[in-house]
């Protein structure tokens, strides 16, 4: 297996990236400092990046920035691209934790951790999910207070969102929302309801974890500081 795949497979970076990485001098194979066009053979041989053992997880968690035009789903009877295809080099087979809508970009946790993900999505968490809206029209404050306290949708009334005007023209408006339910389609819906339908959709973060300095259609290993957070909100830690 080439050096480069191998590493974009343990998670370190993308491809593309890990190969800069072994042309910095940082990864070594069984001692000696590895070069471009490097192969490895995965169950024998050693790989050191800076210093520690490079090894594939058996446990995967992931943040994508998912991309607009891709769906989430495992596979789609339509052909489109799906998120699936995205993280086609992670070694284990690992899952979305929710979804987001073809057309929305954004923020979106992938694992093979049933018991977290099943967690995550439980509607008892409250996981609060980050949203940056553009919006048609000029948001009152009479609207704005709608979105905060709830709004009447077919299947209920919303539970109270944190809403903040970010920025507005004569024509469209930007607004933050950050939301606890898990509602299909709830920030397009909430907004069509008070008025303001939805031009563009982006979920920043989840959970507090955010897609900042990641572009759309890339993703990265958790942090051991963002996992540690996602198992405390969803009492795992407690459980542990």
């Amino acid at each position: 297996m080439r050096l480069q795949r191998y590493l974009a497979q343990c998670g370190v970076a993308s491809r593309r990236a890990c190969e800069d990485i072994i042309k910095e001098g940082r990864v070594s194979v069984n001692g000696t400092t590895a070069i471009i066009g490097a192969t490895i053979d995965p169950e024998h041989d050693e790989v050191i990046l800076d210093g520690a053992r490079v090894h594939v997880d058996q446990d995967w968690y992931v943040l994508m920035n998912k991309p607009r035009g891709v769906v989430t789903t495992a596979k789609d009877t339509h052909g489109r691209s799906t998120v699936m295809d995205l993280v086609s080099s992670i070694p284990v087979r690992v899952y979305p934790v929710g979804r987001l809508d073809k057309d929305t970009e954004g923020a979106l946790i992938f694992t093979n951790d049933g018991e977290l993900a099943n967690r995550l999505m439980h509607p008892s968490r409250e996981v609060p999910k980050t949203y940056e809206a553009l919006v048609k029209g000029i948001v009152s404050n009479k609207a704005l207070d709608q979105l905060r306290t709830g709004v009447e949708l077919e299947d209920g009334i919303t539970a109270p969102a944190k809403v903040r005007l970010v920025a507005r023209n004569n024509e469209e408006t930007m607004l933050q929302l950050i939301l606890t339910e898990g509602k299909k389609r709830e920030v397009k819906r909430m907004c069509d309801a008070v008025g303001h339908p939805v031009q563009l959709l982006t979920r920043t973060a989840f959970a507090g974890i955010t897609t900042k300095g990641l572009a759309p259609g890339h993703w990265r290993k958790l942090t051991l500081a963002e996992l540690d957070h996602l198992r405390e909100i969803t009492n795992m830690a407690d459980d542990a």
